[in-house]
């Protein structure tokens, strides 16, 4: 599911428009897990305290407590460790969204309704990493491996949207995953930066479960379901 990154000042934000992504040397003996691993969690430490403008491959090294020249033995320049954060939060909260989706137990509408609460969920809870993963997005969010992942991030609502709708056409179901994924994003985003209580989040939350169940129901009029989703 694509995140909306905020554009900063691209004369600090520097990086090829195709910077190299993939990690260098895939860790296999236990030391280089260990030292794989320390690197990706002193770069969530640096991200989270300084930001995405003042990440260096310097600090991380630090941090990590390793010499520059270990670190590079993984990767290749900042915008691969930060691209690897980025993919790993995408990786477990598509598995998570993933999941909900593919749950042929539940009726549609009940599913997109604990998608919704579970994507808006996870934004409040992580808002300052997600904010500066959004803030580093520029320095890897044109190369193809960025690209690639985020096609992938696709294709759990696409299927969804195919199982529940049948009779709707690709087009229509390529644009009706793109306004939820959007949808999502907006109000995800916004909510986890505002000063609202719970009890409004939680509240907010459910419109937006209301309008995409109503929109839900709209790509398959002959559906039983529909009414469900008005109880859901």
């Amino acid at each position: 599911m694509v995140t909306f990154s905020n554009r900063i000042d691209q004369a600090i934000m520097t990086t090829p428009q195709n910077p190299k992504l993939s990690a260098r040397k895939q860790p296999r003996q236990q030391r280089s897990t260990e030292a794989f691993a320390a690197i990706l969690q002193a770069a969530a430490q640096v991200l989270g305290a300084e930001g995405a403008r003042r990440f260096t491959t310097a600090r991380v090294a630090e941090r990590a407590g390793i010499s520059i020249g270990s670190l590079y033995q993984y990767f290749p320049n900042k915008a691969a460790i930060l691209f690897r954060l980025q993919s790993d939060e995408w990786r477990d909260t598509h598995a998570v969204l993933a999941g909900l989706l593919a749950d042929t137990t539940q009726s549609p509408p009940v599913r997109l309704r604990a998608v919704v609460r579970a994507f808006v969920a996870s934004e409040c809870e992580e808002a300052a990493m997600r904010q500066a993963l959004d803030d580093a997005a520029p320095l890897y969010r044109d190369a193809p491996e960025a690209q690639a992942a985020q096609a992938q991030s696709k294709a759990p609502i696409l299927a969804f949207l195919t199982e529940t709708a049948p009779h709707a056409s690709l087009a229509q179901l390529t644009i009706a995953g793109e306004i939820m994924v959007g949808a999502l994003k907006v109000l995800g985003k916004a909510l986890s930066q505002s000063d609202q209580s719970r009890e409004e989040i939680a509240a907010r939350t459910e419109a937006l479960a209301d309008m995409l169940c109503a929109y839900l129901a709209t790509l398959e009029p002959r559906g039983s379901w529909r009414d469900i989703g008005r109880a859901c």
